[in-house]
Protein backbone atom coordinates (compact mmCIF):
# COMPACT_ATOMS: atom_id res chain seq x y z
CA UNK A 1 0.00 0.00 0.00
CA UNK A 2 2.86 2.48 0.70
CA UNK A 3 4.65 1.59 -2.55
CA UNK A 4 1.38 2.32 -4.16
CA UNK A 5 1.36 5.49 -2.94
CA UNK A 6 4.39 6.87 -3.50
CA UNK A 7 4.16 5.52 -6.90
CA UNK A 8 0.96 7.88 -7.16
CA UNK A 9 3.09 10.45 -5.35
CA UNK A 10 6.10 10.14 -7.71
CA UNK A 11 3.72 10.45 -11.01
CA UNK A 12 2.53 13.82 -9.51
CA UNK A 13 5.76 15.35 -8.69
CA UNK A 14 5.32 15.06 -5.27
CA UNK A 15 8.93 14.34 -3.72
CA UNK A 16 8.81 13.37 0.20
CA UNK A 17 10.51 10.88 2.06
CA UNK A 18 8.42 8.42 4.25
CA UNK A 19 9.89 6.05 6.80
CA UNK A 20 8.36 2.33 6.96
CA UNK A 21 8.43 0.77 10.53
CA UNK A 22 10.16 -2.95 10.07
CA UNK A 23 10.26 -5.54 12.88
CA UNK A 24 13.63 -7.41 13.13
CA UNK A 25 11.07 -10.88 12.30
CA UNK A 26 10.17 -9.10 8.98
CA UNK A 27 13.88 -9.06 7.79
CA UNK A 28 14.56 -12.64 8.87
CA UNK A 29 11.45 -13.48 6.14
CA UNK A 30 13.28 -14.50 3.54
CA UNK A 31 10.00 -13.63 1.13
CA UNK A 32 9.64 -10.53 2.62
CA UNK A 33 13.38 -9.39 2.27
CA UNK A 34 13.08 -10.72 -1.80
CA UNK A 35 10.31 -8.67 -1.68
CA UNK A 36 12.17 -5.62 -0.30
CA UNK A 37 15.09 -6.19 -2.63
CA UNK A 38 12.61 -6.72 -6.01
CA UNK A 39 10.82 -2.85 -5.04
CA UNK A 40 14.32 -1.24 -5.35
CA UNK A 41 15.12 -3.03 -8.74
CA UNK A 42 11.59 -2.12 -10.47
CA UNK A 43 11.27 1.32 -8.36
CA UNK A 44 14.93 2.44 -8.09
CA UNK A 45 13.57 5.84 -7.32
CA UNK A 46 12.42 4.47 -3.88
CA UNK A 47 15.70 4.91 -2.74
CA UNK A 48 15.16 8.56 -2.73
CA UNK A 49 11.54 8.22 -1.46
CA UNK A 50 11.22 5.12 1.49
CA UNK A 51 13.59 5.22 4.67
CA UNK A 52 13.57 1.81 6.66
CA UNK A 53 12.80 2.31 10.57
CA UNK A 54 14.35 -0.64 12.48
CA UNK A 55 12.87 -0.88 16.33
CA UNK A 56 15.75 -1.93 17.72
CA UNK A 57 13.81 -3.21 21.26
CA UNK A 58 13.74 -6.58 19.31
CA UNK A 59 16.03 -9.49 20.33
CA UNK A 60 16.47 -10.51 17.19
CA UNK A 61 18.26 -7.90 16.10
CA UNK A 62 21.09 -9.65 17.61
CA UNK A 63 20.90 -12.23 15.04
CA UNK A 64 23.49 -11.98 12.60
CA UNK A 65 21.67 -12.46 9.19
CA UNK A 66 19.75 -9.12 10.39
CA UNK A 67 23.05 -7.56 9.42
CA UNK A 68 23.58 -8.92 6.77
CA UNK A 69 20.63 -8.10 5.20
CA UNK A 70 20.75 -4.77 6.41
CA UNK A 71 24.07 -4.26 4.77
CA UNK A 72 22.32 -5.84 1.72
CA UNK A 73 19.76 -2.78 1.52
CA UNK A 74 21.97 -0.40 2.15
CA UNK A 75 24.07 -1.17 -1.05
CA UNK A 76 21.22 -1.57 -2.88
CA UNK A 77 20.05 1.90 -1.70
CA UNK A 78 17.55 2.45 1.32
CA UNK A 79 18.07 4.63 3.98
CA UNK A 80 18.50 3.06 7.40
CA UNK A 81 17.04 4.64 10.53
CA UNK A 82 17.04 2.81 14.12
CA UNK A 83 13.70 3.85 15.46
CA UNK A 84 13.47 4.59 19.52
CA UNK A 85 16.86 4.97 20.29
CA UNK A 86 18.05 4.37 23.64
CA UNK A 87 15.74 1.70 24.72
CA UNK A 88 16.62 -1.59 22.88
CA UNK A 89 18.92 -4.28 22.83
CA UNK A 90 23.03 -3.24 22.27
CA UNK A 91 22.53 0.25 21.35
CA UNK A 92 25.69 1.27 20.78
CA UNK A 93 26.94 -1.60 18.98
CA UNK A 94 24.31 -1.05 16.35
CA UNK A 95 26.15 2.04 15.26
CA UNK A 96 29.19 0.00 14.36
CA UNK A 97 27.85 -2.92 13.18
CA UNK A 98 24.89 -1.64 11.43
CA UNK A 99 24.65 0.80 7.68
CA UNK A 100 22.55 3.21 9.84
CA UNK A 101 22.03 6.75 7.89
CA UNK A 102 19.68 7.63 10.48
CA UNK A 103 18.92 7.69 14.41
CA UNK A 104 15.80 8.64 15.97
CA UNK A 105 15.78 9.40 19.90
CA UNK A 106 13.49 7.88 21.38
CA UNK A 107 10.38 9.98 22.75
CA UNK A 108 11.22 8.62 26.33
CA UNK A 109 13.94 11.69 26.77
CA UNK A 110 12.92 13.87 24.53
CA UNK A 111 10.03 14.55 26.72
CA UNK A 112 11.71 15.70 30.02
CA UNK A 113 14.80 16.98 28.64
CA UNK A 114 14.15 20.50 29.14
CA UNK A 115 13.38 19.94 33.33
CA UNK A 116 15.70 16.57 33.68
CA UNK A 117 19.51 16.50 33.75
CA UNK A 118 19.67 13.02 32.93
CA UNK A 119 17.84 13.33 29.84
CA UNK A 120 19.18 16.39 28.83
CA UNK A 121 22.69 14.43 29.08
CA UNK A 122 21.11 11.82 27.05
CA UNK A 123 19.98 13.50 23.95
CA UNK A 124 22.94 15.63 23.85
CA UNK A 125 25.26 13.02 23.66
CA UNK A 126 23.52 11.00 21.44
CA UNK A 127 23.17 13.98 19.24
CA UNK A 128 26.86 14.64 19.61
CA UNK A 129 27.88 10.84 18.86
CA UNK A 130 25.51 10.76 15.98
CA UNK A 131 26.74 14.36 14.82
CA UNK A 132 30.47 13.11 14.88
CA UNK A 133 29.29 9.47 12.82
CA UNK A 134 27.84 11.60 10.50
CA UNK A 135 24.00 10.23 11.00
CA UNK A 136 21.26 12.13 10.77
CA UNK A 137 19.49 12.57 13.96
CA UNK A 138 15.58 13.04 14.69
CA UNK A 139 13.73 13.83 18.10
CA UNK A 140 10.92 11.94 18.72
CA UNK A 141 8.00 13.75 20.48
CA UNK A 142 8.98 17.03 20.33
CA UNK A 143 5.53 18.94 21.66
CA UNK A 144 6.97 22.22 22.70
CA UNK A 145 9.24 25.63 21.31
CA UNK A 146 11.44 25.05 24.36
CA UNK A 147 12.18 21.45 23.79
CA UNK A 148 12.37 22.37 19.82
CA UNK A 149 15.02 25.77 20.89
CA UNK A 150 16.72 23.26 23.07
CA UNK A 151 17.43 20.85 20.32
CA UNK A 152 18.47 23.25 17.61
CA UNK A 153 21.43 24.56 20.51
CA UNK A 154 22.43 20.82 20.13
CA UNK A 155 22.46 20.70 16.67
CA UNK A 156 19.71 18.04 15.99
CA UNK A 157 19.32 17.86 12.27
CA UNK A 158 15.11 17.22 12.74
CA UNK A 159 12.22 17.33 14.95
CA UNK A 160 9.09 14.77 14.93
CA UNK A 161 6.24 15.26 17.29
CA UNK A 162 2.97 17.45 17.76
CA UNK A 163 4.72 20.27 17.98
CA UNK A 164 4.16 19.92 14.03
CA UNK A 165 1.35 18.09 13.02
CA UNK A 166 -0.71 15.37 14.89
CA UNK A 167 -0.62 11.93 12.30
CA UNK A 168 -2.05 12.55 8.96
CA UNK A 169 -3.66 9.71 6.74
CA UNK A 170 -2.20 9.82 3.66
CA UNK A 171 -4.51 12.29 1.37
CA UNK A 172 -4.38 14.69 4.39
CA UNK A 173 -0.71 14.81 4.22
CA UNK A 174 -0.35 15.05 0.10
CA UNK A 175 -3.32 17.76 0.49
CA UNK A 176 -1.07 19.62 3.13
CA UNK A 177 2.25 18.93 0.71
CA UNK A 178 -0.07 20.50 -1.89
CA UNK A 179 -1.16 23.59 -0.20
CA UNK A 180 2.06 24.76 0.10
CA UNK A 181 3.25 22.66 3.05
CA UNK A 182 6.67 21.43 4.29
CA UNK A 183 7.33 18.11 4.98
CA UNK A 184 6.23 17.62 8.98
CA UNK A 185 9.52 18.02 10.55
CA UNK A 186 11.92 20.97 11.91
CA UNK A 187 15.11 21.25 9.64
CA UNK A 188 17.98 23.38 12.14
Amino acid sequence: QLVNTLSDWHKEHIHTPIAFNLAGQELMNDAFFALLMTLIVDHPWLKDKLELEITETSPVMTHSLIHKRLRALSEYGFSIAIDDFGTGYSSLSYLKRFPINTLKIDQSFVQNMTTNSDDATIVSAVIGMGNNLQHTIIAEGVETEQQLTFLKTLDCDEGQGFLFSHPLTARDFKAFLLAGGKPLNSQS
